[in-house]
């Protein structure tokens, strides 16, 4: 029979009990469940900076005439904070917050009364003053940056909700022309209104995929699928499993939102559900694993109500 093991000085126990406290550590939570925020919210933008996740959405100020920032360090548990965006001006949609790696200034790409635009801040907190537009009858801006540090903003383009690409000269400056990459024409995406928006690109072994949106966003036909691509200026070839992620008993509508990797690299997609069926704007905020299987086709699913493996943690930096 072993010997008992002494127990622990008091004081060293004490230690224990207080270094989450005193640390900053934050307990990561095992499961989750959709929605991880209830309000009528949608169309979620997240990036990660030292540590802390920043969520960016439509709605949750006087309607929809601002942009609120939420936080979290774990992508499950999020803190409401404070108004980072009022442009005095209505209808302010869809927000892309990056961050420049050279100067570490943050920028919003927003959608304000169907105008594309860029605004900045020096905090992901903000306040973030407009700077540029870019492009009228044009929503659902999204910046992204290559390998080789050129800029590329995705947005679509009103009438006909099509999905342009603009090369960039710099975060606030175009150059060159725009050009459309895709159009509705799948069925998915004529269902409930010729619909693709929502853009948001992610970089893989040298492929682009190019995750968007089809059908009417206040519909319960709203879904969610990507197209490929050997280069950020198209041309996009659709996935033939389209969509990825769509209804399915007791869920309604899911899309229009981004791509993030946690702790581990693992690709999570943070996005908007309908509460219901009814077409309405009545919205909450999801989250949900993306995945590559072994030929290098993007998955998803999504669910509701249900506990779930939650996102792997790390403390903040």
């Amino acid at each position: 029979m072993k010997a008992p093991r002494p127990s622990a000085p008091h004081w060293l126990r004490l230690l224990f009990v207080m270094l989450p406290l005193t640390t900053g550590l934050t307990a990561a939570p095992s499961t989750y469940q959709n929605p991880i925020i209830s309000g009528n919210l949608a169309d979620p933008a997240v990036i990660r900076h030292d540590g802390v996740y920043y969520l960016y959405a439509t709605g949750e100020v006087d309607g929809d005439n601002g942009t609120r920032v939420f936080t979290s360090t774990n992508l499950v548990d999020w803190v409401r904070g404070g108004v980072v965006f009022r442009p005095g001006q209505p209808h302010v949609w869809a927000p892309d917050v990056w961050r420049d790696p050279g100067s570490g200034r943050f920028y919003l790409y927003y959608t304000v009364n169907q105008k594309v635009g860029v605004a900045e801040a020096d905090s992901p907190l903000g306040p973030f003053q407009m700077v540029q537009k870019f492009f009228d009858r044009a929503i659902d801006a999204h910046l992204f940056r290559d390998d080789d540090g050129k800029l590329y903003l995705y947005y679509v383009q009103l009438p006909g909700f099509r999905i342009s690409v603009q090369p960039m000269a710099t975060p606030t400056r175009t150059t060159g022309e725009p050009q459309v990459i895709l159009k509705p024409e799948s069925d998915w995406e004529r269902r409930a209104g010729h619909v693709t928006e929502g853009p948001w690109l992610i970089k893989r072994q040298n492929r682009y995929y190019l995750i968007y949106s089809g059908s009417g966003a206040d519909t319960p036909d709203y879904a969610v699928g990507y197209a490929t691509a050997d280069s950020p200026l198209g041309p996009f070839t659709r996935a033939p499993h389209n969509p990825i992620v769509e209804r399915s008993p007791g869920l309604f509508g899911p899309g229009h939102g981004c791509a993030i990797q946690d702790a581990e690299g693992q690709w999570w997609h943070v996005y908007h559900q309908k509460r219901n069926d009814r077409v309405e704007w009545d919205r909450f905020i999801c989250l949900d694993p993306l995945w590559f299987d072994a030929d290098g086709n993007l998955r998803g699913r999504a669910t509701r109500g249900t506990p779930q493996p939650a996102p792997a943690f790390s403390r903040p930096e």
